[in-house]
C-alpha cells in the first residue's frame, strides 16, 4: 500500500519534528522544498495538509480540488482562516490544547498580579505614594469562573486550584471528568458570571460566541470581579468592557488578546484607551509564548495526525459550518 503524502507548509525548525514522528506513518514532504512550477500539483496530490496560516502559506499555489483527506491546523484558534476554502469531505482539526501550559501559567500571572495591585502600586510609588498599610488581594476560595474548559481551561484549573479556588467550568456539553465544583454550559452563564470572582476567556471565537460577553453579561458580574481574556477580543464588547471598568475602579481585567492585532489585522490598535486604566493589565497576546513552547505544540499535532493515519479519531475536529469566522 501507498503511504499517505503529509504537505507541510511551515518552515524548516519543526522538520526534525515531524520527520521523527510522522516519518514511519507517512511520505513527509515540506512545500519549500517543491520547485515553483511543481507546488500545486504537488499540493493537489497531498493526502494530509499540516498548516499553519494556509492563505499566505499556500498563496497563489492553493489547489482548485485537493485531495486533501485531513487538514491539522498548528494553532488552536482558526478564526483567522477561511475554512470554507477546504473540501467538504475534508476533516479539519485545530491544534486544541497545543500550547495550554504556557498560556495557563500566562493566566495565574495576570490573576495575581491584578489580585495582588502589583502594577498599581508600582506606578503609585513611581508617584512618591508608599502605601504599606492598604490591603491587595487574595484568591484563597475564590471562585474561578473558565468560559471554554478544554486543554487551557483545565490547565488553567489545575494552576488556580493549588491557590485554593473552587472552578466553575462552561463548555459546550456542561459535563467534564474534571473534578470541577460545577460544569455548566454557556445558556448557564449568568449564574456562572454572578458568582464569579475571576473571569477567564479561553474558548474559540466563533459565529456563536463573538460578542458573547456584552454590557447585559458584564452587568451580571461582582463589582470587583476579576476578567482575564486569553482567546479573541471579539468575544468581549469592546465599548461594554471599558465603561465596566471606569464604573467599577475595583473591578480589573487581564487583556491578553485584542480587538485589533499584528497578526490577523495587520495593525495593533483600541477604540478606547485602555491602558491607561488602573485597573487593566495588558500582554501583547504573547500567553502561548515561552522556551520549548512552540515544540511541544508542533508535537502535539503531529501526533494528532498520526492519531488519523492510524485510523484512530483525531482531536479537535472542527465543525467549519459553526466555526468559520472569515
Amino acid at each position: 500500500m501507498t503511504p499517505a503524502t503529509v504537505m507541510v507548509t511551515m518552515g524548516d525548525e519543526i522538520r526534525p519534528l515531524v520527520e521523527t514522528s510522522l516519518g514511519e506513518l507517512a511520505r513527509i514532504q515540506f512545500l519549500g522544498d517543491v520547485p515553483a512550477g511543481q507546488r500545486q500539483a504537488a499540493l493537489v496530490a497531498a493526502d494530509v495538509l499540516f498548516c499553519l496560516r494556509p492563505q499566505l502559506e499556500i498563496d497563489a499555489d492553493w489547489p482548485v480540488q485537493p485531495a486533501w483527506k485531513f487538514v491539522q491546523f498548528m494553532s488552536a484558534g482558526v478564526d483567522h482562516i477561511d475554512l470554507s476554502k477546504f473540501p467538504e469531505s475534508t476533516q479539519l482539526a485545530c491544534n486544541a490544547g497545543g500550547f495550554s501550559e504556557p498560556m495557563a501559567e500566562h493566566i495565574l500571572a495576570m490573576a495575581l498580579a491584578l489580585s495582588k495591585k502589583l502594577l498599581y502600586n508600582h506606578h503609585r510609588m513611581q508617584q512618591g505614594v508608599f502605601d504599606q498599610l492598604s490591603d491587595t488581594g487574595t484568591l484563597r476560595g475564590k471562585v474561578a469562573a473558565i468560559i471554554g474548559f478544554g486543554g487551557i481551561g483545565q490547565a488553567t484549573a489545575d494552576l488556580l486550584g493549588l491557590l485554593g479556588m473552587r472552578i466553575h467550568a462552561v463548555n459546550r456539553s456542561g459535563r467534564s471528568d474534571y473534578p470541577a465544583e460545577f460544569v455548566g454550559t454557556l445558556d448557564q452563564l449568568e449564574t456562572v458570571l454572578g458568582a464569579a470572582d475571576v473571569v477567564v476567556v479561553c474558548l474559540p471565537l466563533t459565529p456563536g460566541t463573538k460578542d458573547l460577553i456584552g454590557a447585559r453579561e458584564l452587568g451580571w458580574l461582582k463589582p470587583d470581579a476579576m476578567l482575564i481574556n486569553v482567546a479573541r477580543g471579539e468575544i468581549i464588547d469592546q465599548k461594554a468592557l471599558y465603561d465596566f471598568l471606569v464604573a467599577n475602579p475595583q473591578a480589573s481585567a487581564g487583556i491578553d488578546a485584542w480587538w485589533i492585532e499584528p497578526f490577523r489585522h495587520g495593525e495593533f490598535r483600541m477604540d478606547y484607551p485602555f491602558l491607561d486604566l488602573p485597573n487593566v493589565l495588558g500582554s501583547p497576546h504573547n500567553s502561548p509564548r515561552a522556551p520549548g513552547g512552540g515544540g511541544v505544540s508542533a508535537k502535539r499535532a503531529c501526533d494528532n495526525i498520526a492519531r488519523y493515519l492510524r485510523g484512530e479519531q483525531p482531536h479537535g475536529l472542527l465543525d467549519p459550518a459553526a466555526s468559520n469566522m472569515t
